[in-house]
């Protein structure tokens, strides 16, 4: 598969190296949406865009609610990137309504398909959400400015790392902490057709996955708790990481 829209089904891991080891690894899809492709998908019976449906999008659930390509134009235009051709949306969907996207990914591409950059659109369970917006050519690299886990301090960096979307997908971070490995992550997967089929067969095989996703987050947290890692307090909303 090449470009489009797709289904990638696959697996998110994370493992942390200090102070203690700790490891998860979880059976998951995301949806990888062409924004030009919307039309065709919101006729699909099983999926809707800004409607209900089985498996839906929600403009609100990500970037500032309005119009996504407006959105992405002006996130690039600020950070002095030319105005994208195609925007694709790496993302969960809702399923019977809920979704909690941890990592939302915007691929972007110049007017002639080449790869511009890639807007990596982060939440936290606080409801807050923050975007680090990369060229694609050189290191895809920033300071971490954003509240996100209560186990992590803020001096981080994040080093990602993405394979442009085909038949698999990789998305990860490499999280650093006075330049020594601190936590990785990452989400691999292949690809699956867009399809009503599809959709019916993920929702039996991944029965209510977005829910599970919030449940994961709070049981490793406890887990995290149980080996003895100390929770940083969230005292600046606006700054602390």
């Amino acid at each position: 598969m090449s470009g489009g829209s797709a289904i990638y089904v696959g697996h998110v891991v994370h493992q942390r190296h200090r102070p203690k080891k700790h490891h998860l690894r979880y059976r998951v899809f995301s949806v990888l949406i062409d924004l030009a492709d919307l039309p065709r998908l919101n006729g699909l019976r099983l999926f809707g865009y800004n409607r209900p449906a089985l498996f839906s999008i929600v403009d609100r659930d990500q970037a500032d609610g309005g119009d996504p390509r407006q959105w992405v134009a002006r996130q690039l235009r600020d950070h002095g990137l030319p105005g994208p051709g195609r925007i694709r949306l790496l993302c969960y969907p809702r399923i019977l309504g809920y979704v909690f996207n941890p990592l939302t990914v915007w691929f972007c591409d110049d007017a002639a398909g080449r790869p511009l950059a890639t807007i990596y659109e982060v939440h936290n369970t606080f409801g807050e959400r923050h975007t680090y917006v990369l060229p694609a050519e050189g290191e895809q690299a920033a300071e971490k400015s954003f509240y996100v886990s209560p186990f992590i301090g803020p001096d981080c960096r994040y080093e990602f790392r993405l394979s442009q979307p085909g038949e698999r997908i990789l998305v990860a971070i490499n999280e650093t902490q006075d330049g020594e490995p601190l936590l990785y992550a990452a989400f691999s997967g292949k690809a699956q057709p867009f399809t009503d089929r599809t959709l019916i067969k993920l929702f039996f095989t991944h029965p209510l996955m977005t829910l599970k996703v919030t449940t994961a987050i709070h049981w490793e947290a406890v887990r995290l708790l149980l080996k003895g890692i100390k929770i940083r307090r969230y005292t600046d909303r606006a700054r602390r990481a």
